[in-house]
């Protein structure tokens, strides 16, 4: 049996992946979590034959995981990422699986396991920084100006839950509080990095990071609920739920 570990920040799919793998019959779940910071803890005391690993994750990005890993097992990235980015991770000790996962896709990755499980040793840690690299948006936005009279505001991305159009004026969101940026949605979605932002409606984009729950509104439409601390509600446009669900892996 191969010994996995899986790491994703959403709870959801991380009992998903987990279901699969156990209908498989051939993968012994040695752990899981949705914490990075965790799995990196019992990754340096435990081994494992395979890591299915989440690039995206707040706090620790997938890439970043394997950094801190002295001897990283072969690994499995669960992604979002366009199919066609990702042929470069169909190497010896990476292959990757896109959200939402398909179990004939999965067995397929497995086989590739059972084949370069106890091969020579690759350097994953190399290689992800590589794919990294590979991956990573030429004019990603790393920050964003508010600027309201004299004074100027930097936003990290990172923490920014959501931008939202309104009364002709856009607004970065961070932990609920409105901050008034000087470009527009489309402008945004050019420069912001697609791996985390989503377009759910047309005023609104959210980083997908601070999802926590979609739910039925009272209208018969889709709700999405944030982990801030205004547990703020997002309405998702009918068009666009099956966009992030697939993101979300759910």
């Amino acid at each position: 049996m191969i010994r996995a570990y899986v790491v994703d920040d959403e709870r959801l799919a991380v009992q998903r992946l987990t279901r699969l793998l156990n209908e498989t019959a051939r993968v012994e779940i040695a752990g899981s979590t949705t914490d990075p910071e965790e799995a990196v803890q019992f990754l340096s005391r435990e081994t494992v034959d395979v890591l299915f690993l989440d690039i995206q994750m707040p706090g620790l990005t997938g890439f970043e995981l394997l950094e801190q890993l002295t001897r990283p097992p072969i690994v499995i990235f669960t992604t979002a990422y366009d199919a066609y980015a990702l042929s470069a991770f169909e190497t010896n000790a990476v292959d990757y699986l896109l959200k939402p996962i398909d179990v004939e896709r999965l067995n397929r990755a497995i086989d590739k396991v059972e084949r370069f499980a106890g091969a020579a040793a690759t350097d994953v840690r190399a290689l992800a920084r590589e794919l990294a690299a590979q991956l990573s948006p030429a004019r990603k936005l790393d920050r964003i100006a508010s600027r309201v009279g004299e004074r100027t505001t930097l936003l990290e991305i990172t923490r920014i839950s959501h931008f939202v159009a309104r009364d002709k004026l856009t607004f970065a969101v961070v932990n609920g509080r409105e901050h008034i940026v000087d470009q527009t949605l489309a402008q945004l979605e050019e420069r912001l990095d697609a791996r985390r932002f989503v377009r759910i409606h047309r005023a609104t984009i959210v980083n997908t990071t601070f999802a926590q729950e979609l739910f039925p509104g009272v209208d018969g439409g889709v709700l999405l609920r944030l982990k801030d601390d205004p547990k703020t509600e997002l309405s998702v446009a009918r068009d666009r739920v099956r966009e992030l669900k697939a993101r979300l892996g759910i």
